[in-house]
């Protein structure tokens, strides 16, 4: 009996704002809160809370047949609250069907699985505490940012006590492996490990709208058949994916909506077939081998590594400095400095400064609210500069404080 898993993530940065280097040391206010509400009102009522309408529907419809998974970074639920009430209770609904599992990840959305191993599990204990608060699910899941995964991020996620990660399944690491079958960690057996299969996940996100390509259009039951050809050559079909693929990146004119409306029952039509969440999948299914990652993996751009984050040199400058802030931050134990640096390394902040403007450009300007890469950087650094002088203005407790 064949699954489709599907996972969305929800993501939505405070996004740091034009920040002069005038205002260095005169302004504390380093996030664009007019533009983070007008963002995320946009977002909900393009995608949001109609794609969760659209689920609770389907679900209900189907009898709890049809089951997805999300992934909802703390700082979107903090913006969610703040802004836009009405879209957090509409995820309240989904996840009282008990048709939906919520997924753990980073609380900031951060690369501290790359740079703080101490900070990556203070964030995800934080991130953990905010599902239980407002869907009353405690994770089993884990989803890193971008889907960043390696083998060492495989045992701190391990050590964290989940029993299965969402990864990227990118060629050079699957080899001669399909990524429709559970796989474990080649350490840690305990740890599942569900792979994407970007191919048909992609057709979706990036290829439904696109008249250019030869498949266009995308119809439910064209991509129901090619779901059904994995019979007898995989367990599960992957589907992962950012989950303003509905409304937002492929507009609601594109048929996008009435293609997710068609899609549980064209699957279904093959009574073999059934959907699960990522829990399901590793309670009904045993992994067919070790996996091992032996290079960092992210799903983003043609490369599936961290170039998007860490490629050149204003990237690289500007994590370490922002990181290398921590502990100054933690010493003054004011939970308001504490918040604010960590909102500051979201991992949003450096992918504004990305120079990748050939085969994956467009992608990041797109996302970008900076007119350049390097108008990002430098509104960056102004705002670790300023804090930096906060900093130096406080005085330092002798309280130890932990990450």
């Amino acid at each position: 009996m064949p699954a489709v898993c599907f996972y969305f993530q929800v993501h939505q940065p405070f996004r740091i704002r034009r920040f002069r280097f005038h205002e260095i040391g005169t302004s504390d206010q380093f996030f664009d809160d007019s533009k983070n509400k007008l963002i995320l009102k946009k977002v909900a009522e393009k995608c949001y809370l109609p794609t969760n309408a659209k689920l609770l529907d389907l679900i209900q419809r189907w009898n709890g047949r049809f089951r997805v998974s999300f992934s909802i970074s703390g700082v979107a639920l903090e913006q969610m609250k703040l802004y836009y009430p009405e879209v957090l209770e509409s995820f309240q609904r989904l996840a009282a069907t008990g048709c939906v599992e919520f997924l753990a990840e980073t609380y900031y959305h951060s690369l501290a699985a790359v740079f703080d191993p101490d900070e990556f599990k203070t964030q995800v204990d934080q991130q953990v505490k905010a599902i239980r608060k407002y869907f009353g699910q405690d994770p089993v899941t884990f989803r890193n940012t971008e889907l960043i995964y390696s083998d060492p991020i495989g045992k701190l996620i391990s050590d964290l006590g989940f029993k299965t990660v969402l990864a990227e399944g990118a060629d050079d690491i699957m080899a001669w492996r399909s990524p429709n079958w559970v796989y474990h960690h080649p350490e840690r057996p305990e740890l599942k490990i569900l792979t994407k299969n970007y191919r048909l996940s992609d057709d979706i996100a990036f290829r439904f709208s696109n008249r250019g390509w030869p498949e266009y259009p995308l119809t439910a039951p064209k991509f129901a058949d090619w779901v059904h050809r994995i019979s007898g050559a995989g367990d599960v079909l992957n589907l992962f994916m950012d989950y303003e693929t509905f409304g937002e990146h492929q507009w609601a004119d594109t048929g996008i909506f009435d293609f997710l409306d068609h899609l549980p029952g064209e699957i279904l039509k093959k009574s073999d077939w059934v959907f699960m969440t990522p829990k399901e999948v590793t309670q009904s299914y045993q992994s067919r081998g070790e996996l091992s990652y032996w290079r960092q993996v992210s799903w983003a751009d043609l490369e599936r590594d961290l170039s998007a984050w860490i490629g050149n040199e204003m990237q690289q400058k500007a994590l370490h400095e922002f990181f290398n802030l921590k502990n100054k931050v933690l010493a003054r134990n004011n939970p308001a400095l504490t918040e604010t640096w960590r909102r500051l390394t979201t991992s949003d902040h450096f992918y504004y400064m990305c120079t990748k403007w050939f085969s994956d450009g467009d992608v990041h300007a797109y996302f970008s609210p900076f007119k350049s890469p390097y108008e990002a950087f430098v509104s960056a650094m102004n705002v670790l500069h300023s804090l930096e002088k906060t900093l130096e203005q406080s005085v330092p407790t002798h309280t130890e404080v932990k990450a």
